[in-house]
């Protein structure tokens, strides 16, 4: 299998699959309008449905010849609020409130509070939020089956509503009965990703790691201000980082959103993970058929900040415009990335290599290719490590990875600037591999003869991890 549709721009766009897009056709106009990763979110749908999706997801790969990646996003712990004896009820600014393990249906002085997780890591003052943010709520007083809270910003509470407790750490798993139930369910089924959500420490990330075994990488959501706390360990035990400000938005006051976007994008960079910014990009578009200016701009600066991908929700999963949501994402990042100050941005912000052989090879790939102007870098990768290494420059030029892994091919469908092929043929040497690099080069659209492209690989070849050798070529007429 080889990939014969080439992506003029390095940032990726992820895409989410639900009842606006769930057919052959509609995935295909994704495809086409720009979406490099489908996204599969379980929070919603059954078992069937997305298998279902999967299979489409698949026959489209094979049809179009270009690997695409797959994230499984499971739902992670939902903290909620009981019902109410009338469905809602209205609270005021200053007056008491009792959350409670009463499983009665609730008034306006008291309403269920099934988390007893919550009662007992709660304290004097801590804040919860109710509904999204729109509620908050100040704890007085404190029994072992109670909170008595001060309303501080009161509204209309309805059934069943979310919780969030921003203060304290919760003594809650990342991974709930249903989210072991999914996992068991779709890691055979050939995905890439796992999105895990609620990630308060690196342990969370661990387990998910250990149920994985390997079939698929785990990419964490970073969505509580405690995971932020912990940034460095959590992302030195995860493969991938999402920037997910739903929930975060709701636990960090909102002027706190924009650093910390920027710290976990330089993070991530840092250690040649890639980074996805979710949620609320062309939100608009759920309904409207052009997003604002400001979810222009939004999508614009997480490319300005280097980002690997920019992910859409509700736009493409329920909305009714997905092509059109994902083809103004595509055009968003491809005029960012024809600006003069984003290259110059991207050339400021890279970091500086490990003391390693692979980061120096990696380095000098990127020095040489800016000072002969080459067509692409082409990185021989099994893993996807070599890749990595290289995308983690920025370069100037595409990066081709070469792999013989179409799962590794897969999951390179979300790294920034790489636009990865499968190839069959078995190299040897490295003279095998330049010659391997030149065709696919040209095959691929990337170099023309009389042009000049970089190869960097691993000798001995077939060994992970011993990416140690460059070489430059000139493709012959």
């Amino acid at each position: 299998m080889t990939s014969r549709s080439r992506r003029h721009r390095r940032t990726k766009i992820i895409a989410t699959v639900g009842p606006a897009c769930s057919t052959p056709e509609m995935l295909a106009q994704l495809a086409e309008a720009g979406a490099d990763v489908f996204r599969l979110n379980f929070s919603h749908g059954t078992h069937a449905d997305h298998a279902e999706r999967i299979e489409m997801i698949r026959a489209l790969e094979h049809r179009i010849g270009r690997p695409i990646g797959i994230l499984a996003d499971v739902q992670g712990p939902k903290l909620r609020l009981g019902q109410f004896q009338g469905g809602r009820v209205q609270l005021q600014a200053g007056q008491e409130f009792q959350l409670d393990l009463n499983p009665a249906p609730g008034d306006r002085r008291r309403v269920n509070l099934p988390h007893p997780e919550i009662i007992s890591a709660a304290g004097i003052g801590t804040t919860l939020l109710l509904d999204d943010g729109k509620l908050r709520l100040r704890v007085l007083r404190k029994r072992g089956d109670h909170l008595l809270t001060e309303v501080m910003n009161g509204g209309i509470l309805s059934d069943r509503k979310g919780v969030n407790v921003p203060d304290v750490v919760l003594p809650i798993p990342a991974l709930t009965e249903k989210d072991r139930y999914d996992l068991d369910f779709v890691l055979d089924r050939g995905i890439d990703y796992i999105g895990l959500s609620f990630v308060q420490r690196p342990e969370d990330v661990v387990e998910t790691k250990e149920i994985a075994a390997g079939r698929a990488l785990v990419m964490i959501k970073l969505e509580k201000p405690q995971a932020l706390t912990n940034l460095d360990a959590v992302l030195d035990a995860s493969d991938a980082v999402m920037v997910a400000r739903g929930d975060l938005g709701v636990e960090l006051p909102p002027e706190e959103i924009p650093i910390a976007q920027k710290r976990i994008i330089r993070a991530a960079q840092l250690r040649g993970m890639p980074v996805v910014v979710a949620t609320q990009m062309l939100e608009s578009m759920v309904t409207s058929p052009a997003p604002t200016r400001a979810e222009a701009s939004d999508v614009a600066t997480a490319v300005y900040d280097s980002a690997d991908a920019v992910m859409l929700s509700a736009e493409s999963a329920a909305g009714q415009y997905p092509r059109e949501a994902v083809n103004m994402m595509d055009r968003i990042v491809a005029r960012v990335e024809r600006d003069e100050d984003w290259q110059r941005g991207i050339d400021q912000k890279r970091p500086d290599p490990e003391h390693s052989s692979p980061d120096a090879i990696a380095r000098a790939a990127w020095q040489v290719a800016h000072t002969i102007d080459a067509k692409a870098i082409v990185a021989f990768t099994s893993s996807g490590a070599s890749a990595l290494r290289v995308a983690r420059e920025r370069p100037h030029c595409p990066v081709i990875g070469l792999t013989p892994s179409l799962q590794t091919a897969r999951r390179l469908a979300v790294v920034w600037g790489v636009h990865a092929v499968v190839v069959t043929d078995e190299v040897f040497s490295m003279t095998e591999a330049v010659t391997l690099s030149m065709r696919v080069a040209r095959q691929e659209g990337f170099a023309k003869p009389g042009e000049e492209i970089v190869v960097v690989a691993g000798v001995p070849f077939g060994q992970s991890g011993t990416t140690n050798a460059l070489r430059v070529a000139k493709l012959m007429s």
